[in-house]
């Protein structure tokens, strides 16, 4: 089996995380950008991706984004980090991607009204879908942190944008600190406007984070979830619902939530019957692509490829796709995988 030809679904990508470095250096010199250190490729790679000789914490991983952020200095540049992002993806056979962003970021360097940079995206990734031959849809996220006012503007917005790609509803940032249920309520009526819930929960938090999302914000989907084994009744309640989980093994390592990744709890989570996915979160951050996380998946956790078949399956399944989309979705990637 070829994994580097294999198609791919990435349910869990954000664009934040997917910026080229080459791109980064050439806005900086280009917008005359101030960084922390000097701005050659070393340094700005150490600013915003993860080293070798980094310590490896959840702090230091979201660090990367307060660089980040201070690239977003107009229309073109937010067009064309979308576009970057998805031809990434589509290089990387990845048939159907689901790229979440956060607008609130994307807007806060130079005060963009937060639909306009909404508009930037969705017009970028449907050019670019087209234009890279890939199915692509959008999920807004919201990070706990930001005030309840900011993220009910970010779902206005989405819900208008319906017709325009946005799928989804996400609630993302340090839920060690920020538990963030004082989302709950807006997510529900989210939910139930039309736009579908991921939730990050259970990665840098407890397991009492996941059933949160369950329970209170009616998660569609989980976003990590790895420490769901840490509470029977919880992983029983998933099982039971079947909740997809979409966890990245390269990023769950990089945050230090998994200290080896021979020992990520993937495998586990996929014997106790719960719905695991495989995706990449944030590649340009951890330099890896979906097809590293592949390898990843079997050669050091020694998933069975037939098993990393039907959790590509079990993606499609959970794509947040209208009925009929989703079984055009499944068929094509069945036909594709059993000829790969």
């Amino acid at each position: 089996m070829n994994l580097a030809t294999l198609p791919k679904i990435d349910l869990h990508r954000h664009l934040e995380g997917s910026l080229r470095l080459q791109t980064l250096l050439q806005l900086a010199q280009k917008a005359s950008i101030t960084l922390p250190s000097p701005g050659s490729a070393a340094s700005l790679s150490r600013l915003v991706q993860i080293q070798p000789d980094e310590t490896l914490t959840f702090e230091n991983f979201l660090a990367k984004f307060s660089t980040l952020r201070m690239f977003y200095r107009s229309p073109e540049v937010i067009t064309r980090v979308t576009r970057e992002a998805i031809q990434d993806a589509a290089r990387d056979h990845i048939r159907y991607l689901e790229l979440r962003f956060t607008p609130v970021a994307l807007s806060r360097a130079e005060g963009f009204p937060m639909g306009d940079v909404i508009d930037w995206v969705c017009e970028a990734a449907s050019a670019s879908a087209s234009e890279f031959g890939i199915n692509v849809r959008l999920i807004a996220s919201i990070n706990r942190h930001e005030p309840i006012e900011l993220a009910e503007q970010v779902v206005s917005l989405s819900l208008e944008r319906l017709p325009q790609g946005i799928v989804g509803l996400d609630l993302a940032g340090n839920e060690a600190h920020f538990p963030g249920l004082s989302f709950a309520d807006l997510f529900k009526d989210a939910r139930q406007a039309g736009l579908s819930i991921s939730i990050h929960a259970g990665e840098w938090g407890g397991p009492e984070n996941i059933r949160a999302a369950i329970e209170k914000f009616h998660a569609d989907r989980i976003g990590h979830g790895i420490r769901i084994l840490e509470d029977p009744a919880t992983l029983a309640l998933a099982r039971e619902r079947q909740i997809p989980f979409e966890v990245c093994l390269t990023s769950n390592y990089h945050t230090g939530s998994v200290s080896d990744l021979a020992q990520h709890p993937a495998l586990t989570m996929l014997a106790a019957g719960l719905n695991v996915t495989f995706n990449s979160d944030d590649p340009s951050i951890s330099q890896i692509t979906l097809t590293d996380e592949y390898r990843v998946a079997l050669e050091i956790l020694h998933l069975p490829p037939a098993i990393l078949k039907e959790r590509i399956l079990a993606a499609a399944r959970a794509a947040f796709l209208p009925p009929p989309e989703k079984q055009i979705l499944l068929d094509t990637f069945t036909t594709a995988l059993n000829a790969a």
